[in-house]
């Protein structure tokens, strides 16, 4: 395999991953993108901002997250070995907390009184309500009605937290008109608002903001599995909707010959259309501020999607992924939902974890290829833990196939 540089040269000035990315917003929010740019390359890169940020992650976070080996389902598996990122015990229940405790430091040191932002399976929106709680914020979510149906818990807890959750009534009511909403609002006080993005998408430097703040997943992931194993993993998998897990794990990888796989949700096929896997059937357009693989009609407008899982039903990706994919150093394969449900059920049986819906994509993917594999080790980024699915998954699957 070809190693592929990451260096740091992406984006561009322009905010530009090659061909994708971009700044394709209304004239009036060109200005409050240009003081979120500009503050962010000042600020991130202060001594005092980077202490505080290394303090919070270590003491409230609760970083750096383990690596677990699992054998049981491993031995079941009889092929190549499963080794588990356990963003799970992320402080919150996910990888989302990394960017939204740097979104809210930054908010913070720009004297915002108020972060804004959207969230699909509720747990970036969670995630940034606590935030808001720790830095004193106003905090506004906002959350498709079909999501915050299947969401019931994480409404509770961003309810608790502090934050004001707006249910968002038009459309197919999913994370994609959750964004519209949410930038509409943002519109109206972007001096006293910062948007806070829940992935590696939209216009710049969100992507770059975001991507940055995950890339510790990948920094600890690499220094730990040599550790724990002596070597490297033969192949990484992360579930991939907007992409920032994913994106996050990847950057530690990049440079290494370690195979990368960003898993997209198939849900109930391609025949069907009722699936969000972008970079699998998409083309590029423009989608919220930023060109990117895109699910759309012939007129460039987004197509209706669909997953189980509610972070990854997008019919965009990160631009940086779509860029990692022209570069063929990331291979983008899918799990329908059947293979996700099976491996939420068997990690849960056999290793004593309950996955996100999100995260089983990426452990349904590495069970498929251990045992193509045979032998070796894959990493899989658990991006988050299935609490917040309990319901949907127990009215739809029971419980499932006793192992």
């Amino acid at each position: 395999m070809t190693t592929f540089k990451k260096g740091n040269v992406l984006p561009d000035a322009g905010g530009y991953y090659g061909e994708y990315g971009g700044v394709y917003v209304p004239e009036c929010l060109i200005g409050p993108l240009q003081e979120v740019t500009d503050a962010y390359q000042r600020i991130s890169r202060s001594a005092d901002f980077i202490a505080e940020l290394r303090y919070i992650r270590k003491h409230f976070q609760g970083r750096p997250t383990p690596v677990s080996y699992c054998k049981r389902l491993s031995d079941q598996l009889g092929g190549a070995r499963i080794y588990l990122k356990r963003e799970d015990l992320n402080h919150s229940g996910a990888h989302k907390l990394n960017h939204c405790m740097g979104e809210g430091l930054l908010a913070k040191y720009m004297g915002k009184k108020r972060v804004i932002a959207e969230t699909g399976a509720g747990q970036h929106g969670v995630a940034l309500a606590t935030a808001a709680a720790y830095f004193g914020l106003e905090c506004e979510i906002h959350m498709g009605e079909v999501d915050i149906a299947k969401q019931a818990p994480n409404v509770a807890r961003m309810k608790l937290l502090g934050a004001k959750v707006v249910p968002v009534t038009f459309g197919l009511r999913t994370l994609k008109e959750a964004v519209d909403s949410a930038f509409a609002e943002y519109l109206k006080d972007p001096v006293n608002t910062i948007y806070c993005i829940g992935s590696v998408v939209g216009p710049h430097p969100f992507p770059m903001l975001v991507r940055d703040f995950q890339e510790v997943v990948g920094i600890e992931a690499r220094e730990q599995f040599l550790d724990m194993t002596g070597g490297l993993p033969e192949a990484v998998t992360a579930c991939v909707g907007g992409g920032s897990n994913a994106m996050g794990i990847f950057r530690g990888f990049l440079d290494d010959p370690t195979a990368l796989y960003g898993v997209e949700p198939l849900g109930k096929g391609p025949k069907t259309g009722d699936h969000a896997a972008s970079m699998t059937y998409g083309t590029p357009g423009i989608i919220h501020g930023f060109k990117c693989y895109l699910l759309q009609d012939k007129d460039g407008e987004p197509l209706p999607v669909y997953s189980c899982a509610s972070g990854l039903d997008y019919p965009g990706v990160g631009p940086e992924h779509c860029y990692l994919k022209d570069q063929g150093r990331v291979q983008y394969v899918t799990a329908l939902d059947t293979e996700a449900i099976d491996a939420f059920f068997k990690l849960s049986r056999l290793e004593g974890i309950i996955p996100a819906l999100e995260s089983a994509h990426a452990v349904a993917y590495a069970m498929k290829l251990a045992q193509e594999m045979k032998q070796g080790a894959i990493l899989v980024n658990l991006s988050g833990r299935g609490d917040k699915d309990l319901d949907y998954v127990i009215e739809n699957y029971g419980f499932g196939t006793p192992e």
